[in-house]
């Protein structure tokens, strides 16, 4: 899902730090204080934050500063440790290049009107009784052609936060809907990382594990669509009685036209030619500085006292285009590369403690501590869920979600008779899917800062991804398509 990274990802260089010295209460202190002090923030402090904007990221570099204190009691040398963190930074480089493209992306593209392109001609076809179902169907359909949750909310997912709020529907709502299908779409694309990394670590091929997975995620892609479409019928939207008046002001705005469709059709293009994230952002942003120039040339002397400067200031900072319409103004604003940057520094702080956790041997003791309650082939299930989600949570990361557990398990599901399928299958309905829901993860920072819209906000419309480990649990507790080891 973190666009061109499985390049980076040699299955074989993937290792965990074992220290036979750390004890469980020991590996455990650093999570229990970082836990602590995120929920304290959370349900103490609201309105008030400690640190200021930056409260998660302190909190996080303390949890690491604890973690560190631990490992050199226990004689882990502070080179491990900052190996690691680098190591961990390093494996982030990628997404945070692409975080900084897709604030210039969401910029340029406002500038040009082909945001409010996407809203004018949207308002007009997705009527708000199937915006929430068709929102799940439009991303999943996307995020299966190019194999990537973060392009599809970069790409249409914006657009339909742009065209729910202009009908009045809650952010949070929308915001569910776009990560619920464009992460259904990223989990069954052979094009994803996530869907390749999965059975490699398990030990069974491509295509096996993409049919044994749609045992569980289809049920559960179609309780998403059912549940979306009872909350469509309890909508009092107020984009309804009004949506003569915002097409009007956009118009009024904007040079509205069908040819802005083609920097997007571009972008999506490219990358389903497979052609890497970065080149095809990248001319996304230029395609649509040339639009802004050809199209919008009142919209760029109404920000600037030049239309470069104004393209420039799109790219790398805040930019917001007034209209006649309040809702619209709200919409029409872009925080270019800057509105990136709380986003890059919640994933560097949390690869710092997510580093360091790994250097002391944290991760190792906490993920073999579960498999000893693996007494049953449930339990077994249990257990690798509990340590997808609790390493997404502890190490930031939704690849050492499925790597550690991947390697960890592997043999116990094996000894059990378990067709590794069962375990690849489990890896992505709990450690993939779960990513999105933690706030200082990678892929939950990353979804946040591009939608706009809080984890908070929409964590519990994120049906798909909180109800999949739920849905792989139910199977395996009820013995639903637990596939044996065929013997030769």
């Amino acid at each position: 899902m973190q666009d061109d990274n499985i390049s980076k990802i040699d299955i074989n260089d993937q290792k965990i730090i074992d220290n036979k010295e750390l004890s469980l209460l020991e590996a455990l202190i650093p999570v229990v204080i970082l836990m602590s002090l995120l929920a304290y923030n959370i349900f103490f402090v609201e309105g008030q934050e400690w640190f200021g904007t930056y409260t998660n990221h302190i909190i996080l570099l303390i949890g690491g500063l604890v973690a560190a204190g631990v490992g050199l009691f226990n004689k882990v040398s502070v080179t491990l440790m900052l190996k690691e963190i680098w190591e961990n930074l390093k494996s982030v480089f990628v997404p945070i290049m692409i975080l900084f493209l897709v604030g210039a992306l969401a910029g340029t593209w406002l500038v040009s009107g082909i945001i409010p392109a996407m809203v004018y001609y949207g308002l007009q076809v997705l009527n708000p009784a199937i915006f929430l179902p068709a929102s799940v169907i439009i991303a999943a359909i996307i995020s299966i052609a190019t194999g990537s949750s973060w392009t599809t909310s970069a790409t249409v997912g914006i657009a339909l936060i742009g065209i729910g709020s202009a009908l009045g529907i809650a952010p949070g709502m929308i915001a569910g809907a776009v990560i619920s299908g464009a992460y259904f779409g990223d989990k069954m694309s052979p094009l994803s990382d996530t869907t390749n990394l999965a059975p490699a670590m398990a030990g069974t091929d491509l295509f096996t594990h993409i049919r044994y997975m749609t045992f569980t995620t289809v049920p559960t892609l179609i309780v998403t669509l059912i549940v979306f479409s009872i909350l469509s019928t309890t909508i009092d939207t107020s984009g309804t009685t009004d949506i003569s008046g915002l097409l009007a002001s956009i118009k009024n705005t904007f040079n509205i036209t069908p040819l802005l469709f083609i920097v997007p059709g571009v972008v999506i293009g490219l990358i389903l030619l497979k052609t890497k994230p970065l080149i095809a952002l990248f001319t996304g942003i230029i395609l649509a500085a040339v639009f802004a120039f050809i199209f919008q040339p009142n919209i760029l002397d109404s920000l600037a006292d030049s239309k470069i400067s104004a393209i420039i200031t799109s790219i790398l900072t805040d930019t917001n285009i007034a209209t006649d319409n309040q809702k619209l103004n709200k919409l029409f604003s872009s925080g270019g590369m800057n509105g990136m940057l709380w986003t890059i520094f919640l994933i560097c702080c949390a690869m710092v403690f997510g580093g360091i956790m790994d250097a002391i041997g944290a991760l190792s003791r906490i993920t073999k501590e579960l498999l000893k309650i693996a007494t049953s082939v449930f339990g077994l299930f249990t257990s690798t869920v509990i340590s997808c989600l609790g390493l997404n949570a502890i190490a930031s990361d939704q690849y050492l979600a499925i790597v550690i557990p991947g390697k960890m398990f592997k043999k116990a599901y094996k000894d059990r008779g378990l067709a590794p399928e069962n375990l690849s299958r489990t890896l992505e309905d709990s450690g993939t899917v779960t990513s999105v829901l933690i706030p200082w993860n990678t892929c939950g920072a990353y979804q946040s800062g591009v939608l706009g819209v809080s984890v908070a906000d929409y964590f519990i419309y994120a049906i798909f991804n909180w109800l999949s480990p739920i849905t792989t649990l139910l199977f395996a507790a009820f013995s639903i398509k637990i596939r044996q080891i065929i013997s030769k």
